[in-house]
């Protein structure tokens, strides 16, 4: 059985389309699958240039592309159960962590192969030709599931009716900045962002900040987005937990799989805390199988946190791949039913928390789910001095963090900066 997927390119031709708002560039995919109505093709911007040029009394003109798509390849039973199409924002869409992430979303390997998407992609003016690209791209691999490529610079557009957002795009640090200035900085970005969300994503929109300080980030979007639900908003940790699995497997000559229950703790920089108290290897507690308790306790950590920092003096560049990696591992994690007695790590809002945490912050925890897409924090791990003590200091500079961007923060008490020391993690800033 052939089926139709339509792209269009901005270039001179014989369809004819009326113009969109010049700060919203559209880019669309869109395929029909049995099960669903056929719907008319949409125009697809692909060069600014061109768009300019077939731009002629008010009318864009554009030839149309088709390609079959033969689901015959497919079982049918798998494309009768295609769900509804979830629609999927993502920020920095134009970057390198978004060149990875946005294929494995395409392709299935994320949220399933059963489950239809449309990216909706936020630039800026200046990488609006780059994300031109990335459309060609996603176009080019004709994944079956991807249904719509949508393009913009405006998030009111790029955020309508959004599922999830994936808030990757934020400033670096650059050369002499200080920690509190780019607090402000990319504070400013997502309190915009998150006012965007709130007024046209859906209602149970649920949101994943990367862009850095991703906690504080993340904290500030609950505050600017009452009318989403605050335990919607995650930070990025897993590439955190990610990266201490691997430590702990190497440390112990084991692979990788046979570490599980890993909980990163606290925020995103160099008062995380990789716990190995509750961490097991082969179902047995960390502590039992590692003895080297200074190496646990002293070096465990800073090789963690200090990863990003290690690989780009090797490689001379960030660790765009396996944060892509990362955020899809996060994503999974919430649509996979969390095995027994392991868990997965994301920073999320601490309000009645079951820790004794300050309630208006972002903190990473140890999470379940149930694989609804949702998640519960686990209440049951152990918490001795030492780890208390750790834990106490990574909400300390959190609180400070918060106090930094009061003034981004509706309602806030306090609004004064008071951080002296450098924590931000080497080469993700």
């Amino acid at each position: 059985m052939q089926q139709q997927m339509a792209f269009t390119s901005s270039v001179r031709g014989a369809a004819l389309h009326k113009p969109r708002a010049a700060s919203y560039g559209v880019a669309r995919a869109r395929l029909a699958v049995r099960g669903q109505a056929q719907q008319p093709p949409r125009s697809v911007q692909t060069s600014s240039t061109a768009t300019a040029e077939a731009v002629t009394n008010g009318i864009v003109t554009s030839p149309l592309f088709r390609l079959s798509y033969d689901t015959d390849n497919e079982h049918p039973d798998l494309t009768r159960s295609w769900k509804k199409t979830m629609k999927i924002a993502v920020t920095g869409a134009a970057g390198q962590i978004s060149n990875h992430l946005l294929f494995m979303l395409a392709s299935g390997e994320v949220f399933g192969r059963d489950q239809p998407i449309a990216l909706q992609l936020l630039g800026s003016d200046r990488s609006r030709e780059a994300l031109e690209g990335v459309a060609m791209e996603l176009e080019d691999s004709l994944y079956p599931l991807l249904r719509e490529v949508k393009l913009g610079i405006d998030p009111l557009k790029v955020f309508e009716d959004a599922d999830w957002a994936l808030l990757i795009g934020a400033k670096p640090r650059g050369p002499g900045m200080e920690r509190s200035a780019l607090l402000d900085i990319n504070g400013q970005i997502f309190q915009e962002q998150a006012r965007a969300l709130n007024e046209v994503a859906s209602r149970d929109c649920k949101m994943l900040v990367v862009g850095n300080p991703c906690n504080t980030n993340a904290l500030i979007g609950i505050h600017n987005a009452p009318d989403l639900p605050a335990r919607n908003w995650h930070a990025l940790t897993r590439l955190d937990e990610n990266r201490a699995k691997c430590q702990l497997a190497i440390k112990a000559g084991k692979f990788y799989t046979s570490v599980t229950n890993v909980a990163i703790w606290g925020n995103h920089s160099t008062t995380q805390v990789p716990d190995f108290l509750n961490a097991k290897i082969g179902g047995v507690r960390v502590p039992n199988v590692i003895r080297d308790q200074q190496w646990l306790k002293e070096e465990f950590t800073p090789k963690v946190a200090n990863r990003g920092g290690a690989l780009i003096k090797k490689w001379g560049r960030s660790s765009a791949a396996s944060t892509a990696v990362s955020i899809a591992d996060h994503l999974r994690s919430l649509y996979t039913p969390t095995p027994t007695g392991d868990c997965f790590s994301t920073a999320v809002y601490t309000a009645g928390n079951p820790y004794g945490l300050d309630e208006d912050l972002v903190f990473s925890m140890p999470c379940r789910s149930t694989g609804d897409g949702n998640y519960e924090v686990i209440n049951d791990f152990v918490i001795d001095d030492w780890l208390r003590a750790k834990l106490e200091e990574s909400e300390q500079e959190l609180r400070k963090e918060r106090d930094c961007v009061g003034h981004l923060i509706p309602g806030a008490s306090k609004a004064v900066c008071a951080i002296t020391e450098d924590t931000m993690l080497p080469g993700e800033n």
